[in-house]
Order: C-alpha cells, then structure tokens, then sequence
C-alpha cells in the first residue's frame, strides 16, 4: 500500500485529483468515454471491496486524464532535427544487446525534452511487423474518421462509440480470443470470434489493440476502406449496401484502394516504404475480397518516426494522437518487452507483433515462435516512469529456433538502466589538495 501512496504522490496533481472524485481508474475509466463494455467489467471489479483487483500493474492505472503526449513543444522541430544520433549513446546500447545478430532496436530519451538523446543499431533493417502493424491500421481508421467529421472530433468518437458492426467472414480465422462482457448479468466469457458477432467500431479496435484479435484488425480495417469509398454517408451505411460494394467493385479496384488507405498516411509523416508499409490483411477471410499487394515491412527507425510524430501531435492531428496513444496504453495483459518487472510502475504504451515459420525437413529443432525458416518478433513502446523518466523503443527480431520473448523482457530492463545511467545527476567533487 505504501508504494501504491508513494506512485500517486509522484504522478502529480492530476491523478491525486482524479482519486478524489471517483475510484475508476484508466483503463477503467475508459468506459464513460469510449462505450467498451470490457472497461465496465473492471470498474466494477474494483469498486467492489470483496473482490481482489490485482492484475493490472500499478503502471496501467494511470487515469485517462493524466495520459499526455511527451513533444508537443517540439511541434515545429522536423525528423531531420530530432532523430540525430548519439554516438557514445549508441555505443552503449549495442553494448547490452544479447546478441548483435538478429538484433534492431532505436531508443529515444525524452526524459528532457529540451535534451533529446537518440540511439540505434541496425535500425534500418527491414523485417516482417506482425502484428505492430495494426497500428498502421489504427492510424488508417483515424485518418479517415477526420475526413468525414475534420471539425469535431466528438462527431468522430460518437461514430466509434455507436456504429454498430457485423464481423462477416472477414474476422475468420484467428485463434486469439476476444473478451465479451455481457453487462445485464455481469459475466465475461472469452472466445474467438464468429461472423455473426457485432460489437461497436471502438470495441473492434479494441479488440485489435488490447489483444491483437486479427479478425478485428481486419474489420477495421474493412471498415477504413468504406469511409474513403462513401464519405459521410458512411456514418448511414447499412451492411447490405458495404456488402454489395465489395462485390460490385472490380477486385484490383479494391486491392489498390485497400493499399492506399493504410500506406498513405503513413508516407504523409515522412516514412518510406522500405521503412514501414502493410500489404495485406490479416485473415484469410478477408483475402476473399481483397488482394495482397508488395508484401509487408517494418524497420525500428520507421516505427520510431511513427512514435516520435505521435508524441509530437503529428499524427493526423493532436487529439488523433492522443487516442491512438491511450489505445497503446489499454493492453488487456503485458506480455514480452513489456512483461520485464523493471517496468511495473511505469506506464508502458506498447504493440508487440510475431511471425515464425518452420521446416522440419531439414531435422532443425523449430517450436511455436521459436521458427527455423523466420522467427520474427518486434515490439514498440513508450515507457513513462513516475519519477519522470520517458523514453520510446521499437526493436525487432529474428533470432532463429529460439523464443526471444524473455530475451525482450531482460533488454527492458537493461535498456531501463541505460535511460537511468544517462538521467542521473553527475556528482561535482571538490579539488583536494595533497597536504603531504
């Protein structure tokens, strides 16, 4: 309990004031805004004192009102100006990496704004982003939702929270499961998801974010590609009339226009190609309709310019930024980069993301994310820390036959006491002299 005081006290004003007009606490108190009924589920788990609270770490309660973006007085500094690498900085970091092979990691201190530190390695490598490329999808649906309301965003939230969506056989077949909260009788059950399940845009993304459902990816993304297609009549766009433009419009029409929906927002930020692109959906339900194009890439300095512009207001625009941060941050459990316990207290704002493929013609041993052919995996994070330490890091991997998942949570904490190393006060020792 001591520490729990302690964690408040040095968050600040704006979560002590929170703590004395309601007991919700973020992500719990997304609710009111956002209409996710999972989010209901926990408030009410922790207001009732008989029930135990203790999944989320102390790092994940941070109110929705205490989630700021870190640059926003660097909006006029260009790519060019910030992303400028630190030599002895990065020396250090390749210096605890667990192997030099396989490895591509960036990291910025933004602990002082005023004095930011860039660091990378290999950091222009590409390799295949899994799943933190559902983050480009996010970004898409953003995108588009200012298009269609460019004046307000309560017109766009109030699209999220009550455009109401059918799965389809786009959402087939992933094996992760999706959390769904009957709210009437207080029950939560988790399954995969099935073509006839409707929940709200804002769930759907939810689903994609908090735990990586790749139905739900490639719904929203569906979804994108209908506002740029109809506009604000999306907002009245029954399923039958999607439905009969998906098979009415020539399937290369769709594949290209699918392409430009989640690419060109990207490219907008300065981030090329070969640094960052997706290039088909997630489901094979969804490759039905539409088709692949150029194949997908991700590299830590594409995915640390996303993060760098995110924290500036870059991204669409602030408010847009804003929430595709909180969304980062509404993870349903932490898990690789972000499970290491050097993070426990500090708010983590992450994407992880996973492919691997195995032959075992070739009698090498191969595992479920232990690949022998490719064994990507990729994370993005923003940590914050209650003591003020801030820093963002995407690395990304292919470390064969081997499951790299507790290799990401030992580099959390190094690269951790890498940003403490560099933020410590330096000692001033007084000249002695030799009296001898």
């Amino acid at each position: 309990m001591n520490t729990f005081l302690r964690y408040i006290a040095v968050i600040g004003v704006c979560l002590i004031a929170f703590a004395f007009t309601t007991t919700k606490s973020y992500p719990i108190d997304g609710y009111a805004t956002t209409g996710i009924k999972r989010l209901l589920q926990l408030e009410r788990i922790q207001k009732d004192s008989t029930k135990e609270f203790r999944r989320i770490r102390k790092g994940a309660l941070l109110p929705l009102n205490c989630i700021k973006l870190n640059l926003t007085g660097k909006q006029n500094s260009t790519l060019n100006e910030l992303l400028v690498e630190d030599p002895e900085f990065s020396k250090k970091l390749k210096a605890i990496l667990p192997s030099t092979r396989g490895y591509s990691v960036t990291v910025m201190d933004m602990t002082n704004p005023d004095n930011l530190k860039y660091a990378g390695y290999n950091e222009r490598a590409g390799y295949q982003p899994g799943s933190v490329g559902k983050i480009m999808v996010a970004n898409a649906l953003f995108s588009q939702l200012k298009k269609i309301c460019p004046e307000s965003w309560d017109a766009r939230t109030e699209i999220l929270k009550n455009k109401v969506i059918r799965a389809g056989d786009w959402a087939l077949y992933d094996h992760h499961t999706v959390p769904i909260y009957d709210v009437e009788d207080d029950k939560l059950i988790k399954r995969t998801v099935r073509a006839d399940d409707t929940f709200t845009l804002y769930e759907w993304v939810d689903h994609m974010m908090s735990v990586s459902n790749n139905g739900a990816a490639s719904v929203v993304w569906r979804e994108a590609v209908l506002m740029e297609a109809f506009g604000y009549d999306y907002v009245s766009l029954t399923e039958e009339q999607a439905n009969a433009y998906w098979k009415d419009t020539d399937r290369r029409e769709l594949t290209q226009l699918s392409n430009d929906v989640v690419n060109k927002p990207i490219r907008f930020l300065g981030i090329t190609e070969d640094e960052w692109r997706l290039g088909s959906f997630f489901t094979s339900g969804a490759n039905k309709h539409v088709g692949d194009i150029g194949g997908s890439i991700g590299t830590p300095l594409g995915l640390m310019k996303y993060l760098v512009q995110l924290e500036q207001g870059k991204v669409i625009d602030p408010e847009s930024s804003l929430e595709i941060k909180r969304l980062l941050y509404m993870t349903d459990r932490r898990i690789r980069y972000a499970y290491s316990p050097t993070l426990n207290d500090a708010a983590v704002f992450f994407k992880s993301g996973s492919l691997y493929s195995c032959d075992r013609s070739n009698g090498q041993s191969c595992a479920k994310y232990a690949g022998n052919v490719y064994n990507y995996m990729n994370s993005v994070a923003i940590v914050e820390h209650p003591d003020g330490k801030k820093y963002l890091v995407c690395l990304m991997t292919n470390v064969l036959r081997k499951n790299s998942a507790y290799d990401h949570q030992a580099l959390a904490g190094r690269i951790d006491n890498l940003v403490t190393e560099r933020n410590a006060p330096v000692e001033v020792l007084e000249e002695t002299k030799d009296e001898s």
